[in-house]
């Protein structure tokens, strides 16, 4: 290993996991090398100070201390370590813990793509390897560049969005009176989708500029601020906010035609029409909701018709109840009829099927990784009671919950 390749600390306590992150991520590419892994987030802080690495990758729920802990302790001790953390759904209100304490970002540890961490991989390097890491002190009185300021709003933004902190809708307000004052009249969002490397560079500033963000998402969001009047947010490492006036919709529309004809994987939905600082954060924060639901479902945005897309909200969303045809059928203003011919036309499935499919990933992640009792993970699928859930699980697995958690445990184990 070269004195200039970034250490990696990995700690989860699957050994599946841990195993394909080292074996399958083409660390090299990202200059970097998996110097430990740990099996807890105790081994994992012992492992921390033996290697020093400068990239840990952890689990949140783990024996012992668990990864928001480690974090933790590891900014207290080399704040400038990159941190990313592996979450499942029900970690979600821990993730954003995690973050509060320093994490760039969090992946679902059973759903995420090479291109989504990949991109992680790539920012890191970027920040760790940029020359003069640290920003020098501004002289007294001197106002910040303008990019410093967008880096400012736009990570307030995430922060609020993510429930971390409060302050971005009092931000929002300054901004309203000042260089979003056009926001005050009929604006249009929108929510931007990019699938990789390629929109990336297509996105990617001049040849006279600084070199850009590391993320598609960011160099997205830098090439759509320098194409007209609007305003553009990174909201994650894939997704942009653009924000357009109402009367320059049609022009921006035929913008994104224009880029995703250079870059197929281009993909967006458009949000409701607001004006001022309250529609704009209701709309933003529907918008925003929508990032869920495509990581967590695989919903693409932009490619399914929303009241396809709309039911599957409803379907996550309310998992814990027992949402018939009917009712979503009537929630998205279709017959019932014309609702179950699209549904599995587009989804590839009947409703039915996917809900039970959406029911048993969520019984199967609980039944595997948390400690809750059966009861109350029926309770969280809408069973009526334990009983009835058992034999459920067990109609669909071949498996009864206890068997099933077991398993997983002893495999996790090995």
């Amino acid at each position: 290993m070269s004195d200039t390749t970034i250490r990696v600390l990995i700690a989860d306590d699957e050994v599946i996991i841990r195993r394909g992150l080292i074996s399958t991520v083409p660390w090299e590419r990202y200059g970097m090398e998996v110097v430990a892994d740990a099996p807890n987030g105790t081994r994992a802080w012992e492992a921390f100070l033996e290697h020093e690495p400068e990239v840990v990758i952890t689990d949140i729920v783990m024996p012992g201390m668990t990864g928001i802990e480690l974090i933790r302790k590891i900014k207290e001790y080399a704040p400038r370590t990159k941190a990313l953390l592996l979450s499942c759904h029900r970690d979600f209100e821990y993730a954003k813990q995690g973050i509060k304490y320093g994490a760039s970002g969090y992946l679902l540890k059973t759903d995420f793509s090479d291109e989504e961490l990949g991109d992680y991989l790539e920012g890191f390097r970027s920040e760790l390897r940029r020359p003069g890491q640290q920003a020098p002190a501004q002289s007294g009185g001197a106002e910040a560049s303008a990019a410093d300021k967008s880096a400012g709003v736009e990570g307030a933004l995430r922060e609020w969005l993510h429930g971390i902190r409060d302050g971005f809708p009092a931000e929002l307000e300054r901004l309203l009176e000042g260089q979003w004052r056009w926001m005050r009249e009929p604006t249009v969002p929108y929510l931007i989708g990019c699938g990789g490397p390629a929109s990336a560079e297509a996105e990617a500033p001049g040849p006279s500029a600084a070199p850009g963000p590391a993320t598609c998402a960011a160099r997205l969001a830098a090439g759509l601020a320098s194409a007209g009047l609007c305003a553009a947010a990174a909201l994650s490492g894939q997704h942009v906010l653009l924000l357009v006036p109402q009367e320059e919709r049609q022009a921006w529309n035929a913008r994104l035609c224009a880029r995703k004809a250079a870059d197929p994987q281009l993909r967006w939905t458009e949000g409701t029409a607001f004006s001022g600082a309250s529609g704009w954060l209701a709309e933003v924060r529907r918008l925003h909701g929508r990032i869920e639901l495509e990581t967590r479902h695989r919903v693409r945005i932009g490619e399914w018709p929303e009241p396809i897309a709309a039911a599957v909200r409803l379907i996550v969303e309310q998992a814990d109840s027992q949402l018939s045809v009917a009712e979503a059928a009537h929630e998205v203003g279709l017959s019932r009829s014309h609702f179950s011919t699209l549904f599995k036309r587009v989804v590839g499935e009947s409703f039915v099927a996917f809900t039970c499919r959406t029911k048993l990933g969520i019984a199967s992640e609980l039944l595997a990784a948390s400690k809750l009792t059966v009861q109350d993970i029926a309770d969280r699928v809408g069973m009526p009671d334990a009983k009835y859930f058992s034999k459920w699980f067990k109609r669909c697995t071949g498996q009864t919950p206890s068997h099933y958690r077991t398993e997983q445990r002893m495999t996790d184990a090995r």
